[in-house]
């Protein structure tokens, strides 16, 4: 499929921040994914999932939000912020402003938003969806749960994805519980055997199987809910 790639900047919670858009050739307005990336940033990865939405007809737009400061200074904000203060961090600001920045772009179907993020990525994507209404549904991989957990009754439709040989398998059966009690729209799997960033194929601990598994199932949940 045909597509348009851009790197872009824009207004962020405090400063400019940066990002890379694409969108398949033609006249929108197209359901929109916002991809969050995991520690090591937006990079090739990142993109790569960002072009695997446009090849299913979204718009994608990968947020960088280290976007030239210091990584590792960053992790450390963003950590504290998951733990102390999981719904009005840093990090939950910029995808706001992320998301406003993308209401302004004709390209973009403003019905119909969702988000998809890794590791870092995911625990954003579950705390944004319980404090921004926007989003109709979201994709965590190996995220952590925002605190209290209960906040997730607030939160769109969630297909959420987790190794089975990681510390975040508790949380995605946290999380499954949670939901159901609040009677959200989810599809929780864990992957038995899988390990932390298994849906990076440029990585080392890349798992081809729960990967494909995990994105048709993405796929069909946004299918349902992003139309």
């Amino acid at each position: 499929m045909a597509s348009f790639e851009q790197n872009v900047s824009f207004q962020g919670a405090t400063l400019q921040l940066n990002g890379f858009l694409a969108h398949p050739e033609g006249a929108g307005a197209f359901p929109t994914v916002v991809v969050i990336h995991e520690a090591y940033g937006l990079n090739d990865n990142i993109r790569d999932v960002t072009r695997k939405f446009v090849s299913e007809g979204y718009l994608a737009f990968a947020v960088d939000l280290f976007s030239g400061r210091n990584p590792m200074l960053c992790m450390a904000r963003f950590f504290g912020g998951i733990l102390f203060n999981s719904l009005d961090h840093e990090g939950i600001k910029n995808l706001r402003a992320a998301l406003d920045h993308l209401a302004t772009l004709p390209e973009v179907d403003k019905n119909r938003l969702g988000a998809i993020g890794f590791c870092l990525g995911g625990s954003f994507a579950i705390a944004w969806a319980c404090a921004d209404n926007r989003l109709k549904a979201i994709a965590p991989y190996y995220g952590f749960n925002p605190r209290p957990l209960e906040a997730v009754k607030r939160s769109c439709p969630v297909v959420g994805s987790y190794p089975g040989s990681d510390i975040t398998a508790g949380q995605g059966n946290k999380l499954n519980l949670e939901l159901e009690i609040y009677h959200v729209p989810h599809d929780i799997k864990i992957y038995p055997g899988a390990h932390h960033s298994f849906f990076n194929d440029r990585g080392g601990r890349y798992d081809a199987a729960a990967s494909a598994d995990s994105w048709q199932r993405v796929m069909s949940f946004f299918e349902e809910h992003l139309g």
